[in-house]
């Protein structure tokens, strides 16, 4: 990701200084380096309103003012959530504020009086660096943006891909990697007269027996070795003697790097009706 010389030299610049001076020097010397987009004030008051209003890419910012000084407009900055980048320059004549400038917010300094050579590289590295953040702040709300929608896309295909298995099937079923059912949907308990694990996994004394326990082996050990089945048949002996006839399918599930993390099918009910 790369910022171009043209993108520099557009961005927007503001200049905070109440020396006259000062502030036709630094335009002076933005104009004739390139620099097509800088405005300038001498009342600190006014610095967040206009940041408000055009998102300035780069403020240079005089520390001693009268009424207002550079560190207490850095403090009313930071209370703009539009922007949690402090894009200022502090311009002092005092060494000893260089620290607490930058322990307030400030990206850079540049010392007075002014070595332009000085404030050039420090102009252009610092918006260079800027530019990159708004970049890739950018690029990061469009990755989420993507991911949002991809994800209700998969989520609309996932709820499609229900709707079409409960229509062709009696129900469905899903496991996690380590054989926990995570998701049952269907009138299981109705035609089974069971919880579907009764014949996936472990039965208890409150569950209808009855299975045909070579069935109910042979497809443990399929799920067990990963491997897919498609109509698997199984029966099951009721009280009344009568038997009831099912078929199941399932695959196992992977992700992106191929590891496993469970399986899913479903299960219709064959018995002859009378």
């Amino acid at each position: 990701m790369m910022v171009n010389t043209s993108d520099i030299l557009d961005a927007r610049i503001l200049i905070v200084d109440d020396q006259v001076a000062n502030v036709q020097l630094l335009e002076q010397l933005l104009s004739e380096a390139g620099y097509t987009c800088i405005a300038s004030t001498m009342n600190p008051a006014e610095v967040c309103g206009l940041h408000t209003q055009n998102r300035y890419d780069l403020i240079l910012l005089d520390l001693k003012m009268p009424g207002m000084d550079g560190f207490q407009v850095m403090e009313g900055l930071k209370k703009d959530d539009a922007d949690s980048y402090l894009p200022v320059i502090v311009l002092t004549a005092e060494p000893g504020h260089k620290l607490r400038a930058l322990q307030s917010g400030a990206k850079d300094f540049i010392s007075k009086p002014f070595d332009l050579v000085e404030v050039k590289t420090r102009i252009h590295n610092m918006l260079e660096v800027r530019l990159l953040y708004k970049k890739i702040a950018d690029y990061n709300k469009v990755l989420e943006q993507t991911v949002q929608e991809r994800t209700a896309k998969l989520r609309e295909s996932e709820a499609r891909f229900r709707s079409l298995t409960e229509l062709a099937s009696d129900w469905y079923w899903e496991q996690n990697a380590t054989g926990d059912f995570t998701t049952v949907s269907g009138p299981v308990l109705e035609i089974l007269g069971i919880r579907v694990i009764a014949f996936f996994g472990e039965q208890t004394d409150e569950e209808i027996t009855g299975w045909n326990q070579t069935e109910r082996e042979m497809l443990q050990a399929k799920i067990a070795a990963r491997q897919p089945f498609l109509d698997f048949p199984f029966s099951r002996v009721n009280g009344d003697g009568s038997v009831q006839q099912f078929r199941v399918s399932g695959e196992p599930m992977f992700d992106n790097a191929c590891r496993f993390f469970g399986f899913r099918g479903i299960g219709v009910e064959t018995t002859a009706k009378p």
